[in-house]
């Protein structure tokens, strides 16, 4: 038998910038602390209203994910396209049967991409037909890509990790609750070092929140030794950390330190 492993997941395009810098008429200095990014700038003038302290902060959160979606395709040549639809269709009727073994509701497979085109050399034609599935039981990932092969999937891929519509809004708030903490924390130390007292907050505002999948898009297969023989296949997926990351912008007001 195979042994099938997917690879270990990453998440790309995180980062924790954690690096303050102030550009003001006041003077110039900056503050390393966690999650906060961007410039601070503050004016002093004879109107209050026109003094200010702006913050760019960023703050993140990291969780298991609860859920799981996957592309899983067939794919067929023939001499001719109606060949080639008639196989499509027949093992995607197979894949399907193999999601209802699953117990996968049919609400949580999509019908993806769907092909049929001459082959490059000119000899006959070439077809693939792909779906969507999402899991809410991340831990059955490796269970579903074993028992889709074994129904004839062709290609397993663009395994990806994430959250859940309420997961999602819950740590969406989680991550700028922390944006927000950073913004707090980098006015006061400007203002500390300044010698001026923060009055209260004069505007807010969201740059982005983003959710950052753990995806892998490939496996590889491996020959099991001899003592493995005639035991089941098993894939095994190191799921990793989802990301939810929010950026913040904040103005404060400051005046004179009593």
């Amino acid at each position: 038998m195979d042994r099938r492993q997917f690879l270990a997941m990453s998440a790309a395009g995180v980062t924790a910038a954690t690096a303050g810098c102030l550009e003001t008429a006041l003077g110039s200095d900056s503050n390393d602390g966690p999650a906060t990014e961007g410039s601070i700038t503050g004016s002093a003038t004879g109107d209050s209203a026109g003094r200010t302290i702006e913050v760019s902060a960023n703050g993140e959160v990291e969780t298991e994910p609860d859920e799981a979606r996957l592309r899983i395709g067939v794919e067929a040549t023939g001499e001719s396209a109606d060949e080639v639809e008639t196989e499509l269709a027949e093992r995607a009727d197979d894949l399907r049967e193999a999601f209802d073994e699953l117990e996968i509701p049919d609400d949580d497979v999509e019908s993806g991409r769907y092909t049929i085109r001459p082959e490059r050399d000119g000899n006959g034609y070439q077809g693939a037909h792909s779906f969507q599935v999402r899991l809410e039981a991340v831990d059955r990932t490796g269970e579903v890509i074993d028992a889709v092969t074994a129904a004839g999937a062709d290609d397993v891929g663009r395994v990806s990790f994430g959250l859940s519509d309420e997961k999602r809004a819950e740590l969406r708030g989680d991550a700028l609750d922390h944006a927000l903490e950073n913004a707090d924390e980098e006015a006061q130390h400007i203002a500390a070092n300044r010698g001026v007292s923060i009055t209260g907050t004069k505007s807010v505002s969201t740059r982005n929140v983003d959710v950052v999948p753990v995806r892998a898009d490939g496996y590889a297969v491996a020959e099991a030794d001899d003592s493995a023989a005639g035991a089941t296949p098993r894939t095994q997926i190191d799921t990793g950390y989802v990301t939810v990351s929010a950026s913040v912008e904040v103005v404060y007001g400051f005046e004179d330190a009593g």
